[in-house]
């Protein structure tokens, strides 16, 4: 993925998580089982066309199989093409995906995460490789694979009802997944110039400025990033604990239920220039479900290596994190 960690915190300015103790062997969730094995396989047909790289053929191909993918779930698809330059001034053609279900529901909730890749290594132990574009199994594939999964489920649920073109756990809901494009080209490392958090995220900054809907708006949004890897601990960032505790506390609470609590941890992470930064600031509530590696305290040891591929992916933490947003859906009130 990209972007800068803080690891300074806000005590005095930022909410802390609120811990909920549940008893998950007493509690029956509604939602349906995640299947893991077929978000395995989601991340792994992604990570087959090659690094999903702005302007490759690789990356438009993948774009198609994306939005193929999500189709054939039942979602109605809005394709939001446009031009961007990446830090250098290279330019680059972008493509955010949405796919909706029940797109005539005016309360809405936006399940994200990007689908492009990084193209550089430059956080490889290797020098040789900084320059090499990586898989992004990770860091980018992973949360696709999960939403795609997601939909799976939405559809099959739909189709035991009765009615396969229509979501139809709750009638007046509707579940946009947005598959964010660009948000891993930000200045590399080893650019003399520094880093800057304006050439991260390029695709959400579109998106904020101009919807797929004119007037488009969500009760609130996930934004999820690097969800695949073991060794994997969720804490509560900062920037999503600023604009968006109730939702924080929400999902937090959601996987202690169905106890996954040794993966969403109440305690304060840093701050993460993601795509929930551009959502938030284009008005809707939106946080970032973003793993720590519990090994060295950072970001996943696979970041922005050429180790971030397919044989890093941990079919456990797919399903917790999986489970945590059918849970989420299935038991979200109005």
């Amino acid at each position: 993925m990209r972007k800068l960690l803080y690891l300074l915190l806000l005590p005095l300015l930022l909410t802390g998580c609120k811990e909920k103790k549940y008893a998950p062997a007493a509690y029956i969730s509604p939602a349906p089982q995640f299947c893991e094995d077929s978000a395995y396989a989601y991340i792994a047909e992604q990570c087959a066309f090659g690094p999903r790289v702005m302007n490759t053929a690789a990356h438009d191909s993948c774009g198609n199989y994306i939005a193929q993918k999500f189709s054939s779930f039942g979602a109605t698809i809005y394709n939001q093409h446009a031009d961007a330059n990446l830090y250098d001034g290279t330019p680059i053609k972008m493509r955010n995906i949405i796919a909706a279900f029940n797109p005539d529901a005016t309360a809405r909730i936006i399940i994200s995460g990007h689908w492009d890749s990084r193209p550089w290594a430059d956080y490889d132990p290797d020098p040789t490789y900084h320059h090499t574009p990586i898989d992004g199994a990770n860091d980018g594939a992973s949360s696709i694979g999960v939403m795609l999964e997601l939909a799976r489920q939405l559809q099959k649920d739909a189709t035991e009802k009765g009615d396969s073109a229509l979501f139809v756990l709750n009638p007046s809901l509707g579940i946009d997944f947005i598959c964010w494009d660009a948000e891993d080209c930000g200045t590399p490392q080893f650019d003399a110039n520094g880093n800057h958090e304006s050439t991260w995220c390029l695709g959400s900054q579109y998106w904020a400025g101009k919807r797929h809907i004119d007037g488009y708006t969500a009760r609130y949004g996930i934004n999820l990033d690097m969800v695949g890897n073991g060794n994997s601990v969720f804490y509560c960032e900062q920037i999503s604990m600023a604009y968006a505790p109730s939702v924080v506390n929400k999902v937090w609470a959601a996987a202690h239920r169905i106890g996954y609590g040794k993966y969403f941890n109440y305690e304060n992470g840093g701050a993460v220039t993601d795509d929930h930064l551009q959502v938030n600031r284009g008005g809707i509530p939106c946080i970032d479900v973003i793993a720590t590696d519990t090994n060295t305290g950072g970001f996943p040891a696979t970041w922005h290596t050429m180790d971030d591929n397919i044989k890093n992916i941990n079919k456990e933490t797919l399903k917790a994190v999986g489970q945590t947003m059918l849970e989420v859906i299935w038991t979200e009130k109005f």
